[in-house]
């Protein structure tokens, strides 16, 4: 498990990694890949690309990060899954919640 973020150069996006499984055991890195950052930003993308696996903690870690992106106002996609992890967040209606892509 890998998390990591980068930011937009003006500070305004961010981007966070997550390789490998996403579950309870990324909790505190995860929280630090969005709540450490010196501006906060108007969007956030959370890049699954390297994503193979998520449970329902990583489902409440993402709805955290919604509400610490500002609620129902959050700008929060999430990018580049899988078929399995697709198909867990479609199940979970995130996509009521989020902008999957």
């Amino acid at each position: 498990m890998s998390i990591t973020s980068t930011s937009s150069p003006d500070g305004s996006e961010v981007t966070i990694f997550i390789e490998g499984r996403f579950d309870f055991s990324s909790h505190q890195v995860f929280r630090r890949a969005y709540e450490d950052l010196a501006e906060t930003p108007e969007m956030y993308n959370v890049d699954m690309s390297a994503t193979s696996y998520l449970d329902s903690s990583a489902l409440g870690m993402l709805l955290l990060l919604r509400d610490f992106a500002g609620g129902d106002l959050a700008k929060i996609s999430i990018l580049h899954c899988n078929d399995d992890v697709k198909k867990i967040l479609s199940i979970s209606n995130f996509e009521q919640l989020f902008t999957i892509k």
